[in-house]
């Protein structure tokens, strides 16, 4: 990240221009940045921190989150953000080393205003040493706004759709474990269900990096009208990302997808589940709905996500 503040931008809609390239950055997947990435998700699985089918370690398939989505802090200043992330679209091709040194570039491709919000899209991959694609995203978000203004509204709203979540299951099939191509339509995914603390929220969010924002401060968020601390859009993915490692294993990590919409804020020291559908197959692929839930039923985020499909049991065994 770059150290001269003085050189960065406002984070404001106006200030972006497009095309704007970011980057490249380098980063280095080491052991330090698993072993916050497992702590902030709660998912310390034998694959990331021993052998795997893969060989040695490999870094969880959203490791590199942040380095994706935050690319815009090498041209803005990151505590002047005030955005509100609404969209993420995420394709895993490879997984990455722990040691390995990646390579992640992007830009903003798009702005545009909706509703009376300035949205920017960032679009942005990551490829291991040997130049291989890792993960590309693809990131829409409000570049500034008041989040207490904003957060609860369906910020999708009036966006054209191809498809619709229907987000129920068919309680008379049996639940899906594990991927299989004759799993039945409307099948319930494994459920999974964490309560993400300040402690892992900040971790996640960079706040020992000097960054305060509604995710990693209090005052942030009493100042953009929230009563407590939001958990970061980009946290729940990665949370939803966990359960789907479970039911494709390897496959996610070299042909996952996952296409979500934020709609609705989780907020930290709330008890949060993710569970999801089976939509149908495509080819070798196993194509789902997937979401996350508030206890009271409130719905944050939803989407869809699909992986190749093969015979293979072998999960990561949860270590803690």
């Amino acid at each position: 990240m770059k150290s001269q503040t003085s050189q960065l931008k406002e984070a404001r809609y106006e200030l972006v221009d497009v095309p704007e390239p970011m980057g490249p950055v380098t980063v280095t997947v080491d052991r330090r940045k698993v072993l916050d990435y497992a702590y902030s998700e709660d998912d310390f699985g034998s694959w990331y921190f021993g052998t795997s089918p893969f060989g040695g370690p490999v870094g969880h398939p959203l490791v590199l989150a942040n380095d994706l989505l935050f690319l815009f802090y090498e041209n803005y200043d990151g505590n002047t953000a005030q955005g509100l992330h609404t969209h993420e679209h995420l394709t895993f091709h490879s997984p990455v080393a722990v040691g390995e040194t990646v390579t992640v570039e992007g830009g903003y491709t798009q702005k545009y205003e909706r509703r009376g919000q300035g949205y920017v899209v960032l679009e942005a991959e990551a490829r291991g040493a040997d130049g291989r694609l890792l993960v590309r995203h693809v990131g829409k978000e409000i570049m500034r706004t008041v989040a207490g203004e904003v957060t609860g509204r369906n910020r999708t709203a009036g966006e054209a759709r191809s498809r619709t979540v229907l987000g129920t299951v068919d309680p008379s099939v049996r639940p899906l474990e594990r991927a299989t191509l004759d799993a039945p339509e409307r099948a319930a995914l494994p459920r999974r269900t964490i309560t993400f603390t300040q402690d892992q929220m900040s971790v996640f969010s960079w706040a020992g990096r000097g960054y305060a924002n509604v995710h990693t401060h209090p005052e942030k968020a009493a100042a953009s009208g929230l009563d407590r601390t939001i958990v970061q859009a980009q946290q729940q993915t990665g949370f939803i990302i966990a359960n789907l490692v479970e039911v494709f294993g390897t496959t996610f990590f070299t042909s996952g997808e996952v296409d979500l919409r934020f709609v609705s804020p989780a907020f930290v020291g709330e008890e949060l589940t993710t569970s999801g559908a089976v939509v149908g197959v495509r080819g070798d692929r196993l194509e789902l709905e997937v979401w996350v839930d508030k206890a009271d039923g409130t719905r944050t985020a939803l989407g869809w996500a699909s992986a190749r499909v093969i015979d293979d049991p072998e999960r990561p065994a949860r270590l803690v």
